[in-house]
């Protein structure tokens, strides 16, 4: 294991883009470079989208090059994390056998009622406290039976997209717990795979690997791809919460015992808060809510939202006339719209992969005889107002399962840096947003490194060193007469 003294590498794998971050501890604080940044998004050939995994992998080892340079000859610790559900199947040769789907490919669409012809779906929520949503590992693995099945009769391995990395680096295949969880497929009780689902859906239960808990050792750096990466042959590669839900939320400031509340806010929000054992009754079934593996034993409780995807999309269309267009530029051109002249249901299906987004926008307006927003700022800003609704019911529904009042909600990643969108949030919920930090996927990711490397003693401590190390916003919610509560009022009502 390399010496606490040693740097950390942080792999965080977006579905936008991806990212590698050195860091070390100095002076009680983490301290954090980012060395390497590059795009990501869904692939199109035909009707089919998959993850370019081979291109990302060949940027993951630029990044590790460039680590190797600043860290000279001391031994490195790496973690991997990514956005869940997706993954890559090997044969028995390790050789890669397809390109991976990405989640947004349109083969599970309309399958969970033939899923739940063989496993219903209470017992499918009772067995795996996992939500209904068409990306669901479980559902691709039976679109693909369907579709492909030569792939599950010769695959030998499925790893997710971390765990896939993870392998690369190591050659060790082994799935870690938090991103095991995305699949419907592990019982989130006993941290293990859910035997009686995967036998009731016909998936070959040699595809699974092994699980390994966060802040374990996987194994040291393949040493050929040490020597050709430059990296110090003692570096190993370290299993963190490699969901990156459940790295941000990791490093999340929350408080044991307090009343917060948690949104990781990127293409996805995903807003819950963390529980010691998973939440399986009736009421979390209704509201469609999913219990995921955290870091230090906890349950990530949550629900899966729309998020910056929309804006995400909407960029990519506006950038074909305006290629430098930033999102700080559409962030202050929302900025100067006025609150809540425009909303939208942000979960309507038609948002799911629309090949062009301003205009599926602008259609669900017009569709019910309203006037769509036309700007840049406009859409921007509806897209803001829009999730903040969202949201509200989500805490709602999280109040009614768990029995107990979110009196702070802590937002975290990269929509933390959107000031308007975290005003919009707290005037829409009355609930004080504490906004920060943006890299909190990273931070968490480094927190796992540290306490398998036991310069951290627990999770609470690894909150503490980020709560130092990291700059927080904190917005309150206007005072309910105010103009922004009132647009947001009506707003509401008229979805």
């Amino acid at each position: 294991m390399a010496g606490a003294g040693g740097k950390l590498v942080a792999i965080d794998l977006g579905s936008s883009g991806g990212r590698v971050y050195l860091g070390d501890v100095a002076d009680g604080r983490l301290c954090t470079q980012e060395i390497h940044r590059f795009a990501n998004g869904p692939v199109r050939l035909g009707e089919r989208w998959y993850w370019d995994i081979l291109r990302l992998w060949d940027e993951v080892q630029v990044g590790l090059r460039l680590a190797a340079g600043q860290a000279g000859d001391q031994p490195l610790t790496i973690g991997v994390d990514s956005f869940g559900v997706d993954y890559c199947l090997l044969d028995a040769t390790g050789a890669l056998m397809a390109p991976p789907r990405n989640m947004r490919d349109a083969r599970t669409r309309g399958l969970f009622p033939e899923l739940y012809r063989l496993l219903p779906r209470e017992a499918l929520y009772r067995n795996t406290g996992a939500m209904e949503i068409e990306i669901n590992t479980s559902l691709q693995l039976f679109a693909e039976a369907r579709e492909q099945p030569w792939l599950h009769a010769s695959a030998a391995k499925l790893l997710f997209v971390p765990d896939f990395v993870a392998w690369a680096l190591s050659g060790r295949m082994v799935s870690e717990v938090t991103i095991a969880s995305t699949s419907q497929l592990l019982d989130p009780t006993v941290r293990g795979w859910a035997d009686a689902v995967i036998a009731g859906l016909g998936i070959p239960r040699r595809l699974l690997a092994p699980l390994v808990e966060p802040g374990s050792v996987i194994g040291p750096v393949r040493p050929a791809l040490a020597a050709e990466l430059g990296l110090a042959a003692e570096s190993e590669v370290v299993a963190v919460a490699s969901h990156d839900t459940a790295a941000a939320v990791a490093a999340t400031p929350l408080e044991a015992g307090g009343d917060g509340a948690f949104i990781s806010l990127g293409t996805w929000s995903l807003l819950g808060r963390e529980l010691a054992a998973p939440e399986l009754g009736a009421a979390a079934l209704r509201h469609n809510f999913t219990n995921e593996c955290g870091a230090g034993g906890r349950i990530v409780f949550h629900k899966i939202l729309p998020g910056l995807w929309l804006l995400q999309e909407c960029r990519r269309r506006w950038a074909a006339d305006r290629p430098g267009l930033g999102y700080a530029d559409i962030h202050a051109a929302a900025l100067s719209e006025a609150s809540s002249r425009f909303v939208f249901d942000v979960e309507d299906a038609a948002f799911v992969a629309p090949a062009d987004m301003p205009a599926a926008i602008a259609r669900w307006f017009t569709e019910r005889d309203k006037a769509p927003p036309q700007t840049i700022g406009e859409l921007a800003r509806a897209v803001y107002d829009s999730l903040a609704l969202c949201y509200r019911a989500a805490i709602g529904a999280l109040e009614e399962i768990t029995g107990t009042v979110v009196g702070v909600l802590h937002v975290v990643g990269g929509g933390a840096e959107a000031a308007v969108l975290c005003q919009a949030t707290a005037d829409a919920t009355g609930r004080t947003v504490v906004a920060g930090p943006v890299e909190a996927a990273v931070a968490g990711n480094m927190v796992g490194q540290l306490i398998a490397r036991g310069v951290l003693a627990d999770l609470e401590a690894g909150r503490a060193l980020v709560r130092r190390s990291s700059r927080i916003v904190v917005y309150a919610p206007r005072p309910a007469g105010g103009p922004g509560q009132r647009a947001m009022k009506a707003a509401k009502a008229s979805l």
